[in-house]
C-alpha cells in the first residue's frame, strides 16, 4: 500500500466527512428530534450543490451563491413540510414526493445536463487555496470547520429559544406539547425546512469542493447520514450535552468517510461504496439491539438460577424442621 496515497485520501477524507457533516447535522434534526427519516435529503442536496454550481457560473459571488444553495434547501424543505403537515400525507411518502420532483427540478436548474464542471471557476474554496497557498483539501477541511463551528453554535442557540424547545418538545411528546397548546404542524414543518436548509448549504459546499455538481451527487444522501448519526452515537452516546451530540454527529460523518477512504485504498470498487454504506447502517442499528437483548436474556437466566436456589434452600429448610 502507498502510504503517501493513503494519507492524501484520509486528509481528503477528513475533509469530505467535515463538509458532509453539515449534511448529517440537517438529518439529525429530523431523524434524532422528530423521529423522521427525511427521503427530502438526496433531492434537496442535489439541489443546494446545483443551485451553487449554476449562480457561480453566472458570475455570483461564491457566498451569496452559497447562500442561494442554503435557500433553495430551506424550500425543498418548506414543501415537505406542507405535504405532511396540512395534506396530511405521511412524512417518508411526502419526502420521497418531493425527492422525485426535486430530479426534474435539479435537471431544469443545469439546463438538462447531467452536470456542470467548477474548474476554472472562483469558489469559497478556492479563495483560500489561492490566499494561504494550501491544497484543496487543506482548504476544504478548514472552510468546513469554520461553518460546523458556526452550524453547530446556532443550533444550540436556536434549540434553546422558546420555539426551539417546542420543537425538540414535538419530537419526544407530541400530544403533551400539543395540549400545551403548540401548534406541533408548525414546528414540524419548521424543522423540516430548516433540516433541509443545512442539507442544501452541505450541497452548495461538495460541490465547489469537488469542482462540480452531477445529477446524482445526493444518492443515498440519507444513508450516510445514518451511518454518521449511529456511529457518532456509538463512539459519543454518553454524552448529556445537546452541543456534545451535535458534534457527535459531524465526529460520526468524519469516521464514516475515514473508513470509505482506506476501503477505497485497499482496493475495494468504488461502485460497491453503496453496500458498504447499508452495511454499516445496518450493523450499527442491529448490534447495540443484539447487544441489548443479549443482555436481557443473560439477567433473566441469572434471575431464574438466583430463584431455583432461594427455593432449594428454603426446600432444605423446611425438610430439616
Amino acid at each position: 500500500m502507498n502510504i503517501a496515497g493513503l494519507l492524501g485520501s484520509l486528509q481528503g477524507g477528513i475533509a469530505q466527512g467535515v463538509l458532509w457533516g453539515i449534511m448529517v447535522l440537517g438529518v439529525y434534526i429530523t431523524y434524532k428530534l422528530l423521529d423522521i427519516p427525511d427521503l427530502t435529503t438526496d433531492g434537496s442536496f442535489t439541489l443546494g450543490g446545483c443551485v451553487a454550481t449554476v449562480a457561480i457560473l453566472a458570475g455570483v459571488d461564491p457566498i451569496l451563491a452559497t447562500i442561494m444553495g442554503l435557500a433553495a434547501g430551506f424550500l425543498a424543505g418548506a414543501v415537505t413540510g406542507i405535504l405532511h403537515t396540512v395534506f396530511e400525507i405521511p412524512a417518508i411518502l411526502a419526502g420521497i414526493l418531493t425527492q422525485i420532483g426535486l430530479w426534474s427540478i435539479n435537471l431544469r436548474i443545469m439546463d438538462g445536463k447531467a452536470n456542470n464542471p467548477l474548474l476554472k471557476a472562483d469558489t469559497t474554496i478556492s479563495f483560500y487555496t489561492d490566499l494561504l497557498g494550501i491544497t484543496q483539501s487543506q482548504a476544504s477541511l478548514l472552510v468546513g470547520i469554520i461553518l460546523v463551528v458556526i452550524v453547530i453554535a446556532i443550533l444550540y442557540w436556536f434549540f434553546g429559544t422558546e420555539i426551539g424547545s417546542a420543537l425538540r418538545a414535538t419530537g419526544d411528546n407530541e400530544d403533551m406539547i400539543r395540549a400545551l397548546g403548540v401548534n406541533t404542524g408548525h414546528t414540524k414543518l419548521l424543522a423540516l425546512a430548516l433540516s433541509n436548509a443545512l442539507i442544501g448549504l452541505s450541497g452548495a459546499m461538495v460541490a465547489q469542493m469537488q469542482k462540480y455538481a452531477d445529477i446524482n451527487m445526493g444518492r443515498g444522501a440519507i444513508v450516510i447520514g445514518l451511518a454518521a448519526i449511529v456511529i457518532g452515537e456509538v463512539l459519543m452516546g454518553r454524552a448529556k450535552n445537546f452541543g456534545v451530540k451535535l458534534l457527535s454527529a459531524v465526529v460520526g460523518a468524519i469516521i464514516y468517510y475515514l473508513i470509505r477512504a482506506f476501503v477505497l485504498q485497499l482496493g475495494m470498487d468504488p461502485n460497491d461504496m453503496q453496500l458498504l454504506s447499508a452495511l454499516l447502517v445496518a450493523a450499527a442499528l442491529a448490534i447495540p439491539v443484539a447487544m441489548r437483548n443479549y443482555r436481557q436474556k443473560k439477567s433473566y437466566v441469572a434471575g431464574d438460577l438466583y430463584a431455583d436456589e432461594h427455593l432449594q434452600r428454603e426446600e432444605k429448610g423446611g425438610t430439616d424442621r
